[in-house]
């Protein structure tokens, strides 16, 4: 469902703006994250209760670039307590991020959406790095104790996608599906919206993205 929604939204973006890179990958250079980066992932990992050495991914993929602009739309699995977590450290108050303020009010508003497609096993405990660096999660569901480690590689994740793309010179658009937009006089989901984007709406969708470019 991701990938049609994402299918869909570039087909209606594709209308009026060009130079869409679908897909785009984004080699990890190392070097960009010596002193300062560093310090700021480390702070991350460490409001996770991380422990060892800093994993560290080599590729970032995103939805779609636009010019120096990277997109990932976001569902319900990137909305709860850990990834609140991270909004608290160092990095979101050294660079700054036109989503942040409704990402923390989302993550507080959806962890119980979370807690539903987030239990099969795969995202409950993660690949087992998750595990050797956050600790074994507990039973499915239960979030006291250490809760999920794979839910917390998952924010540390995210958070390293926000870090490593600003290090790299791009800015980093996040698309929340619980985002809402008004459209033809009333506030409609754009996770509605993009499941089956009717003609009517898409000069409305388009103008919405563009407001996230300027």
């Amino acid at each position: 469902m991701h990938l049609l929604k994402v299918q869909n939204l570039i087909q209606v973006i594709s209308l009026e703006i060009e130079d869409i890179e679908i897909d785009f990958q984004l080699e990890v250079n190392g070097k960009y994250l010596e002193g300062k980066g560093e310090k700021l992932l480390d702070g991350i990992f460490q409001s996770l209760n991380g422990n060892g050495k800093l994993p560290l991914l080599e590729r970032l993929k995103f939805d779609f670039k636009i010019n120096r602009f990277l997109f990932l739309y976001d569902d319900e699995v990137h909305f709860n307590r850990y990834r609140l977590n991270t909004f608290k450290t160092d990095l979101y108050d050294t660079f700054s991020f036109q989503w942040l303020e409704s990402y923390k009010r989302l993550c507080r508003t959806y962890e119980r959406d979370c807690m539903k497609a987030g239990m099969q096993e795969r995202i409950w405990n993660g690949p087992p790095i998750a595990s050797k660096v956050f600790g074994k999660s507990e039973e499915f569901g239960d979030l006291s104790g250490n809760g999920s480690s794979g839910w917390k590689l998952n924010a540390y994740n995210d958070a390293q996608y926000d870090l490593l793309s600003r290090l790299h010179g791009y800015k980093m658009v996040r698309i929340p599906q619980y985002e809402t937009l008004m459209i033809g006089g009333s506030l409609k989901k754009v996770d509605d919206l993009l499941r089956n984007p009717k003609e009517e709406h898409q000069k409305g969708i388009v103008n919405w993205l563009k407001r996230k470019m300027e």
